[in-house]
């Protein structure tokens, strides 16, 4: 069987200068470690809030580092510098804005703040690349309500086999 390739990226340009502790990335991993049953393999970015290095890592991650899964952390607000959906928009071929409807619905029920948030998810080639705001619980919240879909886009799509467990249960249709 082969092992799923996931990409954490954090878009942060204190946490890529070393002035910030990268939380987010973190928190990604502790959160995929917990629900991923399926043997996988970490490839994890920092980079600046720059669209074409953000692309740049996203481009890298699917094509080459062969992730059938990229989850990126940061960037999806309001402010000048937030330009995760945009860089994420330049690299894939199909964009699936379910994702990120139903993240700003669950997130909603925490803090009205919610609206602000342009998280996203797209498709490049075999990968899914899926953006979660930078707060550590909200990623949590995001992700319990998105990861039941994940493995059967990533089966759709032709990426590696992924099974989820421990409180999280994909849907895949039963065959006929």
């Amino acid at each position: 069987m082969v092992v799923a390739r996931i990409g954490v990226v954090t878009v942060s340009d204190r946490a890529s200068q070393g002035i910030y502790e990268d939380l987010g990335g973190p928190a990604i991993r502790e959160y995929l470690s917990k629900h991923i049953t399926s043997e996988w393999t970490d490839v994890s970015r920092i980079v600046p809030d720059e669209t074409d290095v953000v692309a740049k890592a996203l481009i890298e991650l699917a094509d080459t580092e062969g992730c059938s899964l990229i989850v990126t952390t940061g960037g999806t607000g309001p402010a000048v510098r937030d330009i995760t959906p945009e860089a994420t928009e330049l690299v894939c071929e199909k964009m699936m804005p379910g994702f990120g409807e139903l993240m700003r619905q669950v997130s909603l029920q925490y803090v009205p703040t919610a609206i602000l948030s342009r998280q996203t998810a797209g498709i490049r080639g075999k990968c899914l690349i899926v953006n979660l705001p930078g707060k550590p619980t909200s990623i949590a919240q995001c992700l319990d309500a998105v990861l039941p879909a994940i493995p059967y886009c990533i089966d759709i799509i032709g990426g590696a086999h992924i099974d989820v467990g421990n409180g999280v249960e994909a849907f895949r249709p039963k065959a006929k």
